[in-house]
């Protein structure tokens, strides 16, 4: 009796009718409980609905007893459909113990959870639409239900599901994507069946933009079309291409770069389906993003340049990636030379350097390239557009990629010749990245321990092993270097990360100079200049002095004498190196002085702008003391007065506030005055004419405290520099520069007569 007091307001029979085992008397008790809903429904009574709502499912569809849970069930249904269109009110009491015995092991039951389900659906038609999600859970798992009575009922509830929400136009997407996605990578035949439907109604539908979230699902599709079935393929195939159809349709609205890394991934699928669809799919994307894409351009040509050696048997593969390849190289324009890595205006999923998937060339195979280092879909990505994005050229990441698959001896003809194809056009796009990268490669080269030897030291012939401080010796080449032309020459400590190979490399650097004038003139002082970053300037500037002091063709020493001393004077990468110089406070400053001079000497206006820069005034007088006994042409005036030019600018404002002090810079003042001397009247006559009036008189400049003696010109004194010898050095080398202009000028004559003969 208290068991039937708590049932109530459900009557005796009708308890003993629901947990019958016979379905008719099961349903006389199910149209019971519909009347007597209906009754409480017309006495607006809630609290009754509830209450009876809530006996069904906690006393007989959450029972332990199975009648009782098939009399819960109908039930519920009988309950639904005596609400009306109230339940909408009450559905979540009554779907979720109806949900619950989807799990149930007996067969039967789950499929009259089935059968009261759809009724409740039916009844409430969009009202059920904010359960959407807990619908869908249930019935995915349902489709693959091994009965196959089961798998009917859950079929003719799905229908009417799709039904609802076609008509609808309240769908949460939003919410409905992110249990979408998880759903995808269900591995049962049913279950992918069953997605792959949702989504093709889905994307039916016009008020339901499933476009937006592709990147969500991109990776399970091209999963799900490498299904056994075939039907399964077809649906997948289908979906996939009614996609496409929308992207060529609004491709302003694609969001291209959070799908790039996902098709990279699958054009190197091993199924044959997989990969063809996607290296279309991924043409398409090249052809309608453009430059979007070109961060991506080391995964795409990971996955492309293979396929270019596809026989026949992969034809259309082959087409397609050939396609890819030509409007990927398309993308790369001159623009991509100039523009500054460090500002990129977008927001783009980074791919992994190509340095670590070339590590792993496993992992190149199996092309894990996608942004987040995992091929499943854990992110979401930010980006929204591909209108008005300045994207950069990854050219390291190219680079290695076309060096990996240039290396491998497995690769075929045609993938060879496509990298070298891309290796011709990068440097005719980019020149300038294309050097960089070069010289990246040679300073790495140059600063091995490969070719390091025991004692440190460049190449040199064992004989003068010292302990001590290392020193940089450049080698000499045969018939150049005599015992006598190195004597004084000093050189700096070298570095430990300098070896053998760098010694090679500046020689031969030097070399390519001097037989390609243009590349020198075009590209010179930016290659010294990277060269100066990626290595020690210091050794650069010493072992170049060392070589050019040994030089034959003394107008090409002349020449790369002024390019050093330019970069040297003007380039920001140098500014420690031209600090070190003014002071000359260490011996290996001092060391690198007297290097530098001598070669320096091949042109006497840069020799003078080193003496301006190391503040060795008197030394720079005595210099231009010399200048009346050399042969004076147009190129020399204009060196002159590019100096003046040089003067005025921030690299020499110490210089200018020292022709304050009149009384410690005597020889300074007489310095200018010389090139004064020297000028025709210029407007560089002009400048430094105008900047020697402001020089103030001595006798004005005198201060009363005369305490402490001025030490303002006292370094030279304890440089221990023989300056002499150095002056000596100098007419010795303008006396071979007079010799061979003399010796060009007699052959020059000569040719003249014979073209007149």
């Amino acid at each position: 009796m208290n068991a039937e007091r708590d049932l109530s307001p459900l009557t005796p029979g009708v308890v003993r009718a629901l947990t019958d085992k016979l379905y008719e008397k099961r349903k006389v008790a199910a149209l019971e409980i519909e009347k007597l809903v209906r009754e409480f429904v017309a006495q607006n009574n809630t609290s009754q609905i509830k209450h009876v709502i809530q006996i069904l499912s906690q006393e007989f569809a959450l029972s332990q007893h199975p009648h009782s849970r098939k009399g819960g069930l109908i039930g519920l249904a009988a309950c639904s459909i005596a609400l009306g269109k109230d339940s909408g009110l009450y559905l979540k009491e009554l779907i979720e113990p109806v949900l619950t015995c989807f799990n149930d092991a007996d067969s039967r039951l789950r499929y009259y959870a089935c059968e009261a389900l759809y009724n409740i659906v039916k009844v409430a038609r969009g009202s059920v639409l904010p359960h959407f999600n807990v619908l869908f859970d249930g019935l995915s798992k349902l489709a693959a239900d091994p009965d196959p009575n089961v798998k009917s009922g859950s079929e003719l509830l799905d229908r009417l599901l799709k039904d609802i929400v076609t008509e609808s136009n309240q769908f949460d997407l939003v919410g409905f994507i992110p249990l979408l996605r998880e759903r995808i990578y269900s591995n049962n035949q049913y279950a992918r069946q069953f997605i792959i439907s949702w989504i093709l109604v889905l994307e039916s539908v016009p008020d339901i933009n499933l476009l937006d979230y592709l990147p969500e699902i991109l990776d399970g599709l091209f999963q799900i079309l490498g299904d056994n079935s075939k039907e399964i393929r077809k649906m997948c195939e289908v979906a996939l291409g009614e996609f496409l159809k929308e992207i060529k349709k609004n491709p302003s609205s694609v969001k291209f770069a959070e799908m790039a890394n996902i098709l990279v991934i699958h054009c190197q699928a091993a199924d044959d389906l997989i990969q063809l669809t996607a290296m279309c799919w991924m043409r398409e994307f090249i052809q309608l993003a453009g430059r979007v894409m070109l961060p991506y351009s080391s995964g795409i040509l990971t996955a492309v340049l293979p396929c270019l050696s596809y026989d026949d048997r992969k034809k259309n593969i082959k087409e397609v990636a050939n396609v890819c390849n030509q409007s990927l190289m398309k993308l790369v324009i001159p623009e991509d030379d100039e523009m500054d890595e460090a500002k990129p205006s977008m927001t783009i999923p980074a791919e992994p350097t190509s340095e670590e998937s070339l590590s792993r060339p496993e992992a190149v195979t199996a092309g894990s390239l996608d942004a987040s280092g995992d091929s499943s879909n854990s992110g979401v990505f930010t980006v929204t557009s591909c209108e008005r994005i300045q994207v950069t050229l990854n050219l390291d990441g190219i680079v290695q990629v076309l060096d990996y698959h240039l290396s491998d001896t497995s690769i075929g003809m045609m993938t060879r010749i496509a990298v070298l194809k891309w290796l011709y056009h990068l440097y005719i796009k980019t020149p300038r990245k294309v050097i960089l990268k070069d010289l990246e490669l040679l300073a790495e080269i140059a600063s091995s321990p490969a070719g390091q030897t025991e004692e440190g030291h460049g190449p040199s012939d064992g004989s003068d092993v010292r302990p001590g401080p290392v020193e940089l010796h450049v080698p000499a080449r045969p018939g150049q270097l005599s015992s006598s032309s190195t004597k004084g020459l000093e050189c700096s400590p070298s570095t430990p990360t300098m070896n053998s190979y760098f010694y090679k490399f500046m020689i031969n650097l030097l070399k390519r100079f001097s037989s390609e004038r243009k590349l020198l003139e075009a590209r010179g002082a930016f290659i010294i200049r990277q060269l100066c970053l990626l290595l020690n300037a210091e050794n650069i500037f010493h072992s170049m002095a060392d070589i050019l002091l040994r030089e034959e063709d003394l107008k090409f020493a002349s020449t790369m004498v002024h390019t050093l001393n330019t970069i040297l004077l003007t380039s920001s990468e140098l500014f420690q190196l031209r600090n070190q110089l003014k002071d000359l406070k260490t011996p290996e400053s001092r060391n690198l002085f007297c290097c530098l001079y001598r070669s320096w000497c091949h042109n006497p206006v840069t020799t003078v702008s080193l003496c301006f820069l190391t503040q060795n005034y008197k030394h720079a007088y005595d210099l231009i003391q010399k200048f009346g006994d050399l042969e004076v042409t147009v190129d020399f005036l204009t060196e002159v007065d590019k100096l003046v030019q040089l003067i005025e600018c921030p690299i020499f404002t110490y210089l200018r506030l020292q022709l304050l002090d009149v009384k410690n810079n005597p020889y300074l003042i007489k310095a200018l005055y010389g090139l004064l001397m020297l000028l025709p009247q210029s407007s560089a006559f002009q400048l430094l004419s105008h900047r020697l009036q402001c020089v103030p008189n001595p006798e004005l400049m005198q201060t009363t405290d005369n305490s402490k003696p001025s030490t303002s010109f006292k370094r030279t004194a304890a440089s221990n520099i023989d300056y002499t010898e150095l002056l000596q050095h100098f007419e010795k080398v303008q006396n071979k520069h007079l010799e061979a202009r003399h010796q060009r000028a007699g052959r020059a004559e000569q040719l003249d007569r014979r073209v007149v003969l």
